[in-house]
């Protein structure tokens, strides 16, 4: 059994690299793109969003395709990936939708400090994992992989998406450029400041350009396990 899912990183950008505003989620994929993912997502075992993700954009992780669900359904398998998030203090809101909507395996990663709190708050919505003293996603993936998952997508948001680049566990990233500015230094950005394996001297491998609508798609191999499917 492999020690990690296969790793997939999807985020949506603006042209100068913001995720959003800073007063406000920010929509920068088209419908076209909306159905992508969402191919994405049923061809996955589990969805991580971190949870400052589950508190700002509320988001539900689900299949939407009726279509998809019921073939993931047909497989054995839920209707929908099992949602994950990461939380430093375990401060969520057990009615946000992500814990609310859908039947999907709901799995917090928690420091070891605050699991019996989160286990009070989250318990009848989630499992509560004890992530250690800190949690570090090369364990979080490895907990992961003993669980049955083969095939993680990542969404978000920032600081998330640095901690699994910067440790080198991002197989396949998928990045949307979408044909506007956001302009704001005080919004939030793709990733935050680190140390990345992929730098003018160490290059990631552009494997795929699309065009969809009036976004464009780019594909790129970050592990010699990625996956061109």
């Amino acid at each position: 059994m492999p020690d990690r899912p296969y790793t997939l990183l999807s985020c949506s950008v603006s042209i100068d690299g913001y995720i959003g505003n800073a007063a406000s989620r920010l929509l920068l994929s088209n419908e076209a793109d909306f159905d992508r993912v969402d191919a994405v997502r049923a061809s996955c075992d589990a969805i991580l969003v971190g949870a400052a993700t589950v508190r700002v954009d509320n988001p539900r992780l689900l299949v939407r395709s009726q279509a998809r669900r019921d073939d993931r359904s047909a497989r054995g398998l839920p209707p929908s990936p099992t949602k994950v998030t990461v939380t430093r203090r375990g401060e969520l809101d057990a009615r946000a939708d992500f814990f609310r909507i859908g039947d999907a395996e709901k799995l917090v990663y928690c420091p070891r400090p605050f699991v019996a709190d989160a286990r009070a708050r989250l318990g009848p919505v989630a499992t509560v994992v004890d992530g250690g003293e800190a949690v570090e996603m090369r364990r979080l993936g490895s907990d992961l992989a003993r669980r049955g998952v083969e095939r993680l997508m990542v969404e978000g948001g920032g600081t998330v998406h640095t901690q699994f680049l910067t440790e080198g566990l991002v197989d396949e990233l998928q990045l949307v450029v979408a044909p506007v500015f956001v302009g704001d230094s005080e919004a939030p950005r793709f990733v935050r400041d680190g140390v990345f394996p992929w730098n003018p001297g160490r290059r990631a491998a552009l494997v795929d350009v699309r065009k969809l609508g009036d976004v464009v798609l780019l594909r790129y191999a970050l592990s010699s396990r990625f996956q061109d499917g």
